[in-house]
Parts: C-alpha cells; sequence; structure tokens
C-alpha cells in the first residue's frame, strides 16, 4: 500500500521519497522501477525514490504517511523519530490495534512522534486495484479539519474519490475490525460453507464492528459508510484479500501459524483478533463470531465445529 500511495502522490505532482529499513531493497526498487517484493508488474512514477536513509528521506518533508504494519509501527518509528520535523502531519493506512497497548494506528503514532495533526485513510483499496487505476472511493477521517481537507486534495484523482469525516476512532476500529471478519470469511470459503453463509457471517459481523464501534465512542454512521460496509464487502470477497486469502487455507485444515509463514506481507487480523478479545471484555461487548474465530485461530478449535457452534447458539431477536 505504500508504494500504491506513493503513486498516487506522485502522479498529482507531489516529490514522493519512500523509506525503507532494508538498503538493499530499497536499491533494487530504485534500479528496477518496480517493487517486486510487494507489487510486481508495475513501473513506479518517476517522482518517486526509495531511501534507506532516515536523515535524507525525512529532512525536508511537509507530509507524512504511515503503511508500516500495526504491530511494527512503534518499533519502526522509535527508529528513525529524530529524524522526523515536529508538527508535520501523518496519513496512516495501517488497519490494527496493537496488541500490547491496545491502541490505534494514529495513536502510536503520536504517542511515539509527539503531538501532530493525524488522520486516517480508509475504505475498500485492494492494493492491486488502486494500482491499475481502477475506480475506488476512500474516506480520510481526522480531527483536524485542516488536514483532512489536504489528504482529500492530495489523494482524489480522475479514478479514486476521497471522502472525508471527522469519526477518527470508529473509521480506525471499522479497519482494524473488518480484518478479523475477513480471515473468518476465508475460513467459510475454505471449508466449502457457500454464499449464504459469507452474507450471513458480513452482515452479524457487521453487527459485532459497531457494537465496539460505540461502546468505544465512536458514530454509528460510520459503520455504514466506507470504512465500515465497504471496507468489510472488499476485504471478504476480493481474492486478492490477504486476511480472506489466509483465512481460507486455515479453513482447508492449515495450522494458522504455519500459513502465515507462507504469506508475503503482515496478516493484520491475525493479531487484531487477539486486541478485539480483550476489548471486548474491556467494555463488556459480545461478539461470538470473533470469539470463535480465537478459538479457532489460537486454540486449537476445528472451524467447521465452530461454524456449527454459532448456529447453535440460543435464539434470539436480530437487533437484540
Amino acid at each position: 500500500m505504500a508504494t500504491v500511495c506513493a503513486g498516487i502522490l506522485a502522479g498529482g505532482g507531489c516529490a514522493v521519497t519512500v523509506w525503507g529499513r532494508n538498503s538493499q531493497r530499497t536499491a533494487e526498487i530504485n534500479l528496477t522501477r518496480e517493487n517486486r517484493r510487494y507489487l510486481p508488474g508495475y513501473a513506479l512514477h518517476s517522482g518517486i525514490q526509495f531511501s534507506s536513509d532516515a536523515p535524507t528521506a525525512f529532512r525536508h518533508a511537509e507530509f507524512l504517511l504511515c503503511a508500516v504494519p500495526t504491530q511494527y509501527i512503534r518499533g519502526v518509528l522509535e527508529q528513525v523519530v529524530a529524524q522526523i520535523p515536529p508538527g508535520v502531519p501523518c496519513v496512516s493506512v495501517a488497519k490494527g490495534i496493537e496488541n500490547k497497548t491496545l491502541l490505534r494506528p494514529t495513536q502510536i503514532i503520536k504517542a511515539v512522534t509527539g503531538q501532530r495533526p493525524v488522520a486516517a485513510l480508509s475504505g475498500p483499496s485492494i492494493a492491486g486495484e488502486l494500482a491499475r487505476l481502477m475506480p475506488a472511493t476512500l474516506v480520510v477521517a481526522s480531527e483536524h479539519e485542516p488536514l483532512a481537507r489536504e489528504a482529500q486534495r492530495l489523494f482524489g484523482t480522475r479514478y479514486l474519490r476521497i471522502y472525508r469525516n471527522g469519526d477518527l476512532v470508529g473509521t480506525e476500529l471499522a479497519g482494524a475490525l473488518k480484518n478479523v471478519i475477513a480471515v473468518a470469511a476465508g475460513i467459510l470459503d475454505g471449508i466449502g460453507a457457500g454464499n449464504n453463509a459469507k452474507a450471513a457471517l458480513l452482515t452479524r459481523g457487521l453487527v459485532e464492528i459497531t457494537r465496539l464501534g460505540l461502546a468505544m465512542g465512536a458514530a454509528p454512521e460510520t459503520f455504514a459508510g466506507l470504512a465500515g460496509m465497504g471496507d468489510l464487502f472488499t476485504t471478504c470477497v476480493s481474492p486478492e484479500g490477504r486476511n480472506r486469502g489466509f483465512g481460507e487455507q486455515v479453513g482447508a485444515g492449515k495450522p494458522p501459524q504455519e500459513v502465515v509463514k507462507t504469506m508475503v506481507g503482515v496478516v493484520e487480523g491475525l493479531a487484531t483478533t487477539a486486541s478485539v478479545m480483550v476489548l471486548a471484555a474491556r467494555h463488556g461487548v459480545d461478539m461470538p463470531i470473533s470469539r470463535c474465530l480465537y478459538s479457532v485461530l489460537f486454540e486449537g478449535k476445528n472451524a467447521r465445529d465452530g461454524m456449527y457452534e454459532l448456529l447453535a447458539r440460543q435464539p434470539k431477536a436480530e437487533d437484540a
């Protein structure tokens, strides 16, 4: 996603430097003009440079974008915090909840780098489709209205429309929790449960996401929007979705930890499932789908057994 966002910004006339820790990989990308590991087959815009030299990369930064997976944001930022200019705004595209602290990505950014305007760019955004310039809509959420408007301007293109809202809490929670449900959706695909089952999962999964979001102070309409229902649908049905793909292999009978080792990139939904269980207990929110998924991923429960246990729960009203 870092490479995709860099391309969007460069296409709009920005000079973009992508910082990475691996000097060999950044040099290779600059030479080949292609990020072969994460986005093979797409030529980099001429306005993008990759660098492993933090002082050079950050010295003249006027706008930051953080695309580090949630569980690694703190460690990565601690390596470069001395090079980041104070007060420069930062937009996060990470979708998760830090395990040890239960902080959202923008909260981690501020905790490590100090007070600065922050925003979250979220919504249905399969990286390969954006790289192919396929039409999409996203939402930028911030409590800092000028930053939301600036991000809206910078990321908007003829194929990408950006909306904005002020619900940073809800937008980040929706982005994190949809990955949990996406893993469950993949498991259904892996066991061949069918489309009826997946539709039920998405619908009731959104109920769980909304319950926790409301308990944590989010706005209800966020979960019916791009960051909620929109992102959930895309992640659960796209064959390119990493979390769904991970779940599909688990549903087919492969051990979760073995599947993780074979995947390119981070499966955010795996770690987020553990965080969600702690948050649900803390806020007194019932999340049976997430709880069942936790048992499958971390306690060895058979996925098919878990599905039937969910179906066999005590009947209740839909809005209960």
